[in-house]
């Protein structure tokens, strides 16, 4: 998958407002089950929040940045705090719409 641009980015950070944290990066930090988690929740929805606790090892951008690399095709769309967002398009049937370059 392209990167996303600086246009889509502000979709996706606009729809991720309405939406809470659904999963949490603990101590153990970005471990296989909690990336199999992730790829499921994003199979389900296409945007997702992961709330980065303080026990977590790094940074919640070097924690990001991980759980992106271990999901297949999902980005990062933004890290505010200690929120990751992530966005993967759902091959079958995508429901967010992104505008076109």
């Amino acid at each position: 998958m392209a990167d996303l641009t600086p246009r889509q980015r502000a979709v996706l950070r606009s729809l991720a407002q309405s939406i809470k944290p659904i999963l949490q990066v603990g101590r153990d930090g970005v471990t296989d089950a909690l990336a199999r988690t992730v790829l499921d929740a994003l199979n389900n929805r296409e945007l997702l929040k992961v709330k980065v606790l303080e026990t977590a090892p790094g940074s919640p951008q070097e924690l990001g940045d991980a759980l992106v690399a271990s999901v297949p095709d999902a980005q990062l769309v933004q890290v505010i705090g200690r929120t990751i967002v992530v966005f993967r398009r759902n091959p079958a049937k995508p429901e967010i719409t992104l505008p076109s370059v």
